[in-house]
């Protein structure tokens, strides 16, 4: 979920609320709080902690609510994880720790996940997200992890087809692997990958889940050239320009965008217009 922010820099909790209420419209499974396109790393934990009490206040019934706890302490993860498990979130999504890369060793990993879910109160998913940790965990630690009976899933952001097709070859059933790129939706779908948590669905959530419903309903053609368009409109909005690109995006189809916090900056004109036409040209406005 992304977070808007007013021009002063506050958080625009009315704005969340409304963008909530908008989202319960679209068919999506839940939501999840605290993710990378919520700006995160620039929360006060007052903030992060009233945003969780809203969200789980307004969420439509039956909504699977998933909170970014991961920081880069275990002992400061474990604590977090269950402050939010208290206000009605049902998994945590943990980052993979990153700050000392070079010290994040397959035996690092494994001990930090281990330590996290046995002692959090709610099931937790490994978080991998090179793109901003630049750190990638390893398939092997991957494979030890999904033994434990408290670590029920993973959201894979790295677009990395392959390595989706390697990791559904040797992780368990009921082990929840998820997609986190656009990029990587459909392909991941004809690997039996059943869910997706993508930044798109903040604006475009009922194409991003109807790719997977028309896949389902074995309409593979219709459901790959939805895909593709939905791959080139994120090109223009998010790959391009980041979380101001798809808080503008928002915006432009009637979510509260807000702007984002300091350091990052927002949209020039040019830019803004180039995703206007996009968003026109996928019948979106």
């Amino acid at each position: 979920m992304i977070v808007p922010f007013t021009n002063g820099g506050d958080v625009d909790f009315d704005g969340h609320i409304h963008n909530i209420n908008r989202w319960n419209e679209e068919n999506l499974s839940g939501y999840l709080i605290l993710g990378s396109n919520g700006e995160t790393p620039y929360l006060s934990e007052q903030e992060k902690i009233k945003l969780v009490e809203v969200t789980v206040k307004h969420a439509g019934k039956g909504k699977t609510l998933l909170a970014g706890t991961g920081l880069e302490s275990a002992r400061e993860t474990i604590r977090f994880t269950n402050l939010v498990a208290g206000l009605g979130v049902q998994a945590a999504l943990v980052l993979t720790p990153h700050f000392y890369g070079p010290q994040m060793t397959d035996k690092a990993l494994v001990g930090y996940f281990r330590e996290v879910a046995e002692r959090s109160k709610i099931p937790i998913l490994i978080y991998n997200v090179p793109v901003y940790t630049h750190l990638m965990i390893s398939l092997e630690a991957v494979r030890i992890l999904s033994e434990h009976p408290n670590i029920i899933g993973m959201k894979d952001s790295s677009g990395d087809v392959p390595r989706l097709a390697a990791m559904k070859g040797f992780l368990p059933p009921d082990f929840n692997l998820l997609v986190g790129n656009i990029g990587a939706w459909y392909p991941a779908l004809t690997l039996g990958v059943r869910g997706g948590i993508l930044a798109l669905a903040n604006f475009a959530g009922t194409q991003c889940s109807a790719v997977q419903e028309l896949f389902d309903a074995q309409k593979y053609e219709e459901a790959r050239a939805l895909y593709l368009k939905l791959v080139a409109l994120n090109a223009v909005v998010a790959s391009a320009h980041g979380i101001a690109g798809l808080k503008q995006a928002a915006t432009l189809v009637g979510y509260a965008g807000g702007a984002v916090r300091s350091p990052l900056l927002g949209l020039d004109e040019k830019a803004s217009v180039h995703i206007k036409e996009q968003l026109f040209k996928n019948g979106m406005l």
